[in-house]
């Protein structure tokens, strides 16, 4: 027992020996590893009283986890830092770090809260639908704007933290007393940036192209699948994706087959003989029209279009609700057109005429 006693005298006697500031740092320690600990009990208990981890509410828990950890340690140090007794510098330098913590939340919890905005807005569009032309109008323009937000508060909250340095202060106050030379150089290293940011800001309020929109863009024909800040993916018919940039949308032409409403019309072009039945033919190409399932019912026309010495070339025009749907139907209406001339009128299709002219008798001397 007296071993023991003797033990934690001298143990005591060291602490006791230790700076003023040890303890309290210790304190701080102990007071941020028990807000850590509040928030881990309080999250699971807000997640089995919720019992879910899907649904808006279990995205909002989800989203608000973090932010609100880095809320709790403020809360913490705000609440101790003030009662401990510690050196000028550490404080000035705790509560830097309190500062820049402090404007990390502000901006963080802004962007969140657009997102959760956003996505609650989002989640009510229906995307799965032929005519979903105002979904596409609304999701488009919220994501954009979205991620245009998200761009723009991640550098103020940035440049909020860099300039609760003194050096940087002092570094943007010799900047913009010399804002010639080294302004325009920034403004060019920027201007791309600024451009795709801008153009993001455009593409969402006057909606050149909206999302699953068909395009064609240098030659390819796709559809939009995704609008980022600073570019637009364009899913390829076969798969591949084209990336461009936003800029592109604003500067240059390009085709957008659904940019009032998702229906088109197709067209089928065939080259035939001057024998063909125009009439008989246009017949057909109404009753295969009319039995397809890709027909929207709206338009079925045939015309000649064109003749030359040798074939006639007539266009059939037929409507569909989608780009896709309009491409089968074009198909399909082609190749039953093929078949039924084949089996018909085979003599209607494509061929070139010559003359064989009785050769001369050539004449004998008498």
């Amino acid at each position: 027992m007296e071993t023991a006693t003797r033990i934690l005298d001298a143990a005591w006697r060291r602490v006791a020996d230790w700076p003023e500031w040890l303890g309290s740092a210790a304190v701080l320690s102990g007071a941020l590893i028990l807000s850590l600990l509040l928030h881990a009990l309080l999250f699971r208990i807000l997640r089995r009283w919720l019992d879910t981890d899907s649904g808006m509410a279990g995205s909002s828990l989800r989203h608000a986890r973090r932010p609100t950890r880095l809320a709790f340690v403020l809360g913490a140090m705000a609440i101790i830092v003030p009662r401990l007794d510690l050196p000028w510098r550490l404080q000035d330098g705790l509560g830097h770090m309190f500062l820049i913590l402090l404007i990390i939340l502000v901006g963080w919890t802004t962007i969140l809260v657009t997102r959760h905005l956003s996505d609650r807005v989002i989640r009510h569009q229906r995307m799965d639908i032929d005519d979903n032309l105002a979904a596409r109008k609304l999701v488009t323009q919220f994501r954009v704007l979205r991620r245009t937000a998200t761009i723009l508060l991640t550098i103020f909250t940035t440049a909020a933290v860099l300039l609760t340095f003194e050096t940087v202060q002092q570094y943007g106050v010799s900047l913009f007393a010399s804002a010639g030379a080294a302004g325009l150089i920034l403004g060019l290293a920027a201007r791309p940036v600024l451009a795709n940011l801008i153009a993001g800001i455009q593409i969402a309020i006057t909606q050149p192209i909206r999302l699953e929109d068909v395009v064609i863009v240098d030659g390819e024909w796709g559809w939009v699948e995704e609008i980022f800040a600073t570019y637009v993916v364009v899913r390829i018919w076969d798969w591949r994706r084209m990336v461009v940039p936003l800029s592109y949308f604003i500067e240059q032409p390009f085709q957008n087959w659904t940019r009032e409403s998702a229906s088109i019309i197709g067209a089928v072009h065939w080259h035939l003989d001057y024998t063909v039945p125009v009439e008989e033919l246009r017949g057909k190409l109404e009753e295969i029209v009319r039995a397809s399932p890709y027909w929207d019912g709206n338009v079925i026309n045939l015309q000649v279009t064109d003749a030359d010495k040798d074939t006639i070339a007539l266009r059939g025009l037929m409507s569909a609700r989608t780009s896709p749907q309009a491409w089968d139907l074009r198909c399909e209406v082609r190749e039953k057109v093929i078949t039924w001339i084949r089996a018909e009128h085979p003599e209607a299709l494509p061929r070139l005429r010559g003359e064989l002219l009785p050769a001369k008798a050539e004449s004998t001397p008498g």
